[in-house]
């Protein structure tokens, strides 16, 4: 189409208010005019206004996106697809990506996280793949406030009755409270799926005159203008938005899934999208876009559930469970014959033009009619501005130090005017709803389903799934012990990200979270592979806002050129902001969510995180001997801690600073210790610090623990060494810093030799041994180097703590 000067258009027919009611600014809506040379109908406008919104476009993080890794040996598919793929060897090929559904869930929020599952499937059985694991990461207020306590049971039910019906296990996630997320919870989605297609089914439509089709359920007024939704802030005024948030099929999706595969695998199908964000508009788009070429869609060939539909609303549904495909031309009834076996709607409804445009029939006329890279790539890019230095918050929360806190003794530390121990203050973190079990969220979640979870929700710090293509699930007897699908391997997933650390920091707390998941798959034996992340920010239009999103984009970029995870996709969710009290934005933490993925090469080598025997040793990997709370040693503070936020309600310091190096050399060991048979379990410290991971321990083991801090011989130092520049030792530093790329192990005595022999060569002088797994039935004993105790508390205390303390606040 030709294009002319916005000069020689006529007055625009929408209104400012019209506009902006798009999610499309002033100078936006000039550019489309620009490029069409004409003003927008009301279809075209809504049209440009999903995919030119931060949801679809990226059009403030995409430039900070492009610093990210994303090659490697394994990667099969990169950024731009459906979902990223890795090769897991042995003809092994595995899809995964995470996306998040924020918004819908604030509003609506059983809905809202089913769909948000739901949709994530469909990412990955696009690609030819069979979804075989999902996992969650989740983010709400506190839970003494009922609106949060409805919107967490919601969110929770929602991802249980999808996952749960679609038969797919819920094997693993994360969930964290805190007031920073009171009006906009977070809810991110992961999938892994096992390729079961010879080729990878791409998005990218071609052959001229091959036909177009739709396929799945019918289409209807749910979801409308759900990409600009998820791309804007919360507000009183959200709750007339609630059209926006779809509403889920989870049985209908259990057969989408199958006449999905069996039509890829006829092999009459060239390409797939998913009608996800922006319904019809977003996957007509970019098919065209990506193949260069262009799609015409005639919308009265749409099945719908609703009568009346104009065109603006078939292009911007976001109704569930459909498809749009390119099928080669002649084999249109073949799959229709598919599709409508498993009870679904496949219709030809368009054709693969030469014209590289999307054009739209109603009724006998054109209804739009648009390039279609305007759409999908060459859309809005704004290069913002950097602060020049840290925002103020930031370096002011910089300058507290250990020393600000009360001065504490053996006994414990007065709080409040009170006197605590520290058996109450390790009881009451047990209690706080972050650390806490969340045995309430997954014994919703079937985790079981397809018999391929290897280790249950809870035991261990990252997820396993056996690696069992369908051959195999479909019954057949494997004879060759050699094959493929005879092999013991599996994958392991986790999700990580410690919001409160990347508020303090967030090049720092960036890298950690990327740290932190590559320690959870090795403290389960497995090999990091690859990752995709979830950016949960808030406006990048404010200069704080943005600053928080480059700086975190630079440290998860670092973090994954240096363990050599590679990034193969993801999500970008801005506008993350509710009104305070006062009617001012409030941003949620800076939470960039890290999903990554680990080969396993054999599941019977593989461990969790509680105690197995009793007399088994415990060592302490990764804190270097010398340690102590000073500027030197940054990578271990109370800066940014569970201990400092819930006992002291402060929020500030350094968060733990990660030392590369260690973390290697700490992850490798414990990989190896565990392939070895050495390591009988592994778990790494997070939040809380050492005596919760040691608390962890004993509760998932069911078997106490006999520790000695403060001694020379333990190589942590002595009482007079622990702080030097302080009046008194902090022993609260000791039992509940956080940081030092620390990992908590049991050996069996029988293999203390040959394993600190290990240590020694690989660690140096940075591990410990600690103690013993206890004889002495039931407790956790940390003492003293002169037999004080700092701790006694039996494992039922802590159990009843630690088991019950969501279920007591809902």
């Amino acid at each position: 189409m030709s294009e002319a000067p916005v000069s020689a258009t006529s007055s625009p027919p929408f209104s400012p208010q019209e506009i902006a009611a798009e999610g499309l600014k002033p100078d936006e809506y000039e550019e489309i005019v620009r490029r069409l040379g004409r003003h927008p109908n009301r279809a075209e406008l809504g049209m440009f206004g999903v995919m030119w919104s931060e949801h679809c476009c990226y059009k403030n993080s995409r430039p900070l996106l492009k610093q990210f890794p994303t090659t490697g040996d394994r990667i099969l598919v990169g950024p731009g697809e459906n979902a990223g793929v890795v090769n897991m060897g042995d003809g092994l090929r595995l899809a995964f990506k995470i996306e998040s559904h924020n918004h819908p869930s604030a509003v609506e929020p059983f809905q809202g996280a089913a769909t948000g599952v739901g949709g994530i499937l469909r990412d990955i059985f696009t690609m030819g793949a069979r979804p075989i694991a999902i996992l969650n990461s989740l983010r709400f207020g506190t839970l003494d406030d009922a609106r949060t306590r409805r919107i967490f049971s919601g969110v929770v039910a929602g991802i249980s009755h999808y996952g749960n019906c679609v038969g797919v296990p819920t094997v693993g996630g994360e969930v964290y409270f805190d007031p920073a997320y009171s009006g906009n919870p977070l809810v991110n989605a992961m999938a892994l799926g096992l390729m079961e297609t010879p080729e990878i089914v791409k998005s990218g439509a071609a052959g001229v005159g091959n036909p177009v089709l739709y396929v799945g359920s019918t289409t209807g007024r749910d979801g409308m203008g759900g990409a600009s939704f998820a791309s804007a802030e919360l507000s009183d005024a959200s709750i007339d938005d609630r059209p926006a948030v779809q509403v889920g099929d989870p049985f209908l999706e259990k057969s989408l899934i199958e006449a999905c595969l069996e039509a890829f695998k006829a092999g009459a199908v060239i390409a797939a999208q998913d009608m996800g964000a922006a319904g019809i508009t977003c996957s007509t788009s970019e098919m065209a876009a990506k193949g260069g070429v262009g799609i015409e869609l005639d919308l009265d060939k749409i099945p719908v559930r609703e009568t009346g539909m104009v065109p603006y609303e078939y292009l911007l549904s976001e109704s569930q469970e459909r498809m749009l495909f390119v099928a080669h031309k002649g084999r249109e009834q073949e799959l229709i014959d598919i599709f409508q076996r498993w009870g679904l709607h496949a219709v030809v409804a368009g054709t693969v033009i030469a014209d590289p445009i999307v054009r739209i029939l109603f009724q006998g006329d054109v209804a739009a009619e648009i390039p279609a890279t305007a759409l999908a790539d060459n859309t809005p890019i704004y290069q913002r501005d950097l602060l020049p230095e840290p925002p103020e918050y930031a370096r002011h929360a910089w300058e507290w130090t250990e020393a600000d806190l009360p001065p504490c003794t053996i006994d414990g530390i007065t709080l409040e005017r009170q006197p605590h121990t520290w058996n109450e203050i390790l009881l009451h973190l047990l209690d706080t709803p972050t650390i806490a079990s969340k045995r309430w969220v997954y014994r919703q979640y079937d985790h079981q389903v397809m018999n391929n979870t290897v280790n249950l929700p809870g035991g261990a710090d990252a997820a396993i799934v056996r690696l069992r293509p369908q051959e195999m699930n479909q019954g057949e007897r494997i004879q060759d012990k050699e094959s493929p699908l005879a092999l013991k391997k599996g994958v392991a997933a986790t999700v990580d990200c410690n919001a409160r650390y990347v508020y303090l920091h967030p090049y720092e707390g960036a890298k950690m979270a990327v740290a932190e998941a590559a320690r959870n798959l090795s403290c389960v034996g497995a090999e990091p592979l690859a990752v995709t992340d979830n950016l949960n920010f808030g406006s990048p239009e404010k200069p704080i806002g943005y600053w928080q999103l480059a700086e975190a984009c630079r440290g998860l970029a670092e973090a994954c050129q240096v363990f050599n995870t590679p990034v193969t996709g993801g999500n970008v969710s801005l506008y993350n902001e509710t009104l305070d009290a006062e009617g001012n934005p409030q941003a949620i933490y800076p939470t960039p969510v890290v999903g990554m993925v680990g080969l396993v090469e054999d599941i019977t080598k593989v461990c969790g995180q509680g105690w197995q025997s009793i007399g088994d040793l415990i060592y302490l990997l990764g804190i270097p001997a010398t340690s102590k709370p000073s500027p030197s040693t940054p990578h271990l503070t109370l800066g940014g801690s569970e201990y400092l936020a819930t006992l002291h309600h402060t929020v500030a310091g350094m968060p733990p600073i990660v030392d590369f190096e260690l973390e290697r050399q700490v992850q490798s060991v414990c990989r190896d210790g565990i392939r070895q048979g050495w390591v009988r379990s592994a778990h790494d410290c997070a939040e809380g610090g050492l005596a919760v991971a040691l608390a962890e321990c004993c509760m998932s083991g069911n078997k106490g623990a006999e520790v000695v801090l403060g001694s020379r011989e333990s190589g942590i130092g002595s009482r007079e060494e622990l702080a030097p520049n302080l009046q008194s030792p902090r022993w609260d530093w000791l039992l509940f810093a956080e940081g030092g790329a620390r990992i908590l192990v049991s050996v069996s005595p029988e293999n203390q030799q040959v394993w600190e022999s290990q240590l020694q060569t690989q660690l140096g002088e940075a591990w410990q041994r600690l103690g013993r797994v206890g004889d002495q039935k039931g407790r956790l004993q940390i003492s003293t180097d002169d037999h004080q105790f700092l701790i006694d508390v039996t494992i039922e205390r802590m159990a009843d703590c630690w088991l019950n303390a969501i279920e007591r606040r809902l």
